[in-house]
């Protein structure tokens, strides 16, 4: 979608009020021209076809190639229930490659929480995990490497099992980071984790380990906390947020409330020097009196960040409730995490307005600048999580203040009951240059999909691009209780019925209705078997 500033409009007229008639007809050739180009650079494209569901995606731009991009994310896959994926683009998002699936370790097992990452060499690595979800009889995060740009993918390699932590399920939401900088300890990959929730006894931990060996092998996984610095009994799922510093320092801030270390719930610094050997730690000490989000829905996960220019810049990005509602709040340190900064709230909307913000997710670029991006839901009018959304970003140029914001999706998109369940709680944004990344799911079609812009941050042009789209068909009556019918399928077409796990309920040839009239109450799919398999979402009351 081409979209044309109003000021810019009038600076033109008053330009073309001012010069003769050779030149306008020159200014409006020029214009032609570039208009063209743009129209062409930034069409909306549907680069795959979709399945059930959509979600939690991740990127990776090409450190040594911008126009090399790796999208993976968690996709519904036909009897393997959710399965990872991937694409990668060469050409800066404007077409991309067929999806890759990454099998499961064992039949049964389904997979979730994948990142992805860059090397120093411009190898791409997935971080995920894959386990059995209903008996917890087996699970492991994996990580697994590509030599050709994320067109195919090597041997899976463990990095934690749940044999590893007895009864704990040390494998919930790995991040993992790859150290990039020209230090000793370049190459070097760090995974963290924590418990999953899974009624673990306290005390809970969140966990590290440690490749040297570009991830052929993984250390026996450790504790990112310690005496004097624990996650504690109170917080059941301390998710680590890791980082790598511009010099190569190991960085990881994860959540503790324990009284005897501090009256009030903390985020804590963990550090290493020698690639997870020994760990420093730290408590991260921000002003500020406000309470944590009280809406349950909210995806309320914080970021470490630091800053690729500056070795002693890092920022801890927030959801909080300081003025009575979930906004996004910044605090940063220039002198490596000895002292942090009075908390800024990101988002521009009207104080105190009751709308609520989630989804928060940041990056800084090369030089400095920061973007932050989070799901807001202000031009709904309503308070609470199950409001219409867009995606926005607040922009700040290093040695600048205060935040520029950016409208990033093309749509405000209505609430669906599916944003509330598990799996939709990250998005993902890299700033390289003037160049703003961003993805994230929506359920703007007929199931959830995931979507990718690419923003100039400087003059605000960008392009969203479909990565995951279903095909849309419509099934009615929707809600139902007796039958559903089916618009544009013919007599005889094959279909089945999934429950929301991905199960097999139904399964026959197309007779102008189906009869779910034994179903219980519950979220379904219809599977159409096409040459390019088409899938709608019903409700049975």
């Amino acid at each position: 979608m081409l979209l044309i500033n109003y000021y810019s409009l009038r600076i033109i007229d008053l330009l073309i009020l001012r010069i003769n008639f050779m030149l306008m007809r020159l200014l409006l050739l020029f214009l032609f021209f570039v208009v063209k180009f743009s129209v062409n650079a930034q069409s909306n494209q549907n680069v795959s076809q979709g399945f059930v569901f959509d979600g939690e995606p991740n990127l990776a731009v090409n450190p040594q190639n911008s126009q090399h991009i790796v999208v993976a994310w968690m996709g519904y896959k036909f009897n393997e229930i959710i399965v990872i994926k991937t694409k990668n683009s060469t050409d800066g998002g404007n077409t991309w490659s067929t999806a890759v699936t990454i099998p499961h370790q064992i039949a049964g097992n389904q997979s979730a929480d994948v990142s992805v990452q860059f090397d120093h060499l411009g190898n791409v690595y997935l971080c995920y995990i894959d386990y059995n979800s209903t008996t917890m009889s087996n699970g492991a995060i994996y990580v697994v490497k590509s030599t050709d740009g994320g067109n195919s993918w090597g041997t899976p390699v463990e990095v934690i099992s749940i044999a590893d932590c007895p009864n704990k399920y040390c494998i919930d939401r790995p991040w993992f980071e790859i150290d990039r900088s020209t230090g000793v300890n370049q190459g070097t990959i760090y995974v963290t984790s924590m418990n999953a929730d899974r009624n673990v006894s306290p005390p809970y931990n969140p966990y590290l380990s440690v490749s040297t060996d570009g991830g052929a092998s993984f250390q026996t996984p450790r504790f990112l906390d310690t005496t004097g610095y624990l996650a504690g009994d109170l917080i059941p799922q301390p998710m680590p947020s890791p980082a790598i510093g511009a010099d190569g320092v190991f960085y990881a801030a994860y959540p503790s409330y324990v009284t005897a270390q501090s009256l009030y719930a903390t985020v804590i610094l963990a550090t290493s020097t020698d690639a997870g050997v020994s760990l420093g730690h730290d408590f991260i000490a921000y002003g500020g009196t406000g309470t944590s989000v009280t809406d349950p829905l909210a995806k309320k996960a914080s970021l470490f960040i630091t800053d690729d220019s500056d070795e002693d810049h890092m920022a801890m990005l927030i959801l909080a409730e300081y003025n009575g509602d979930a906004d996004i709040f910044l605090s940063e340190t220039f002198d490596k995490g000895l002292n942090w900064s009075n908390l800024e709230r990101v988002n521009q909307d009207p104080v105190s307005n009751g709308i609520l913000q989630d989804l928060v997710w940041a990056d800084f670029n090369e030089n400095g600048d920061l973007a932050v991006t989070w799901r807001d839901r202000r031009n709904s009018g309503n308070s609470g999580y199950q409001q219409s959304t867009e995606i926005y970003a607040g922009i700040r140029l290093k040695d600048s203040t205060g935040f520029t914001e950016m409208i990033l999706s093309d749509q405000v998109v209505a609430h669906d009951t599916i944003l509330e369940g598990n799996g939709n709680d990250f998005m993902d944004v890299e700033l390289v240059g003037d160049t703003l990344y961003a993805v994230w799911g929506d359920k703007r079609a007929s199931s959830l999909n995931i979507y990718m812009v690419k923003t100039n941050i400087v003059d605000g042009t960008s392009s969203v691009s479909n990565i995951q789209q279903t095909n849309i068909l419509e099934a009615y009556p929707n809600p139902t209780s007796d039958v559903i019918f089916l618009n544009d399928v013919e007599p005889g077409e094959n279909f089945s019925i999934l429950n929301l796990q991905g199960k097999l309920i139904i399964q026959g040839n197309y007779d102008r209705s189906i009869s779910v009239s034994e179903l219980p109450s519950g979220i379904y799919y219809v599977v159409l078997h096409r040459a390019e398999q088409t899938i709608v979402r019903f409700v049975v009351e």
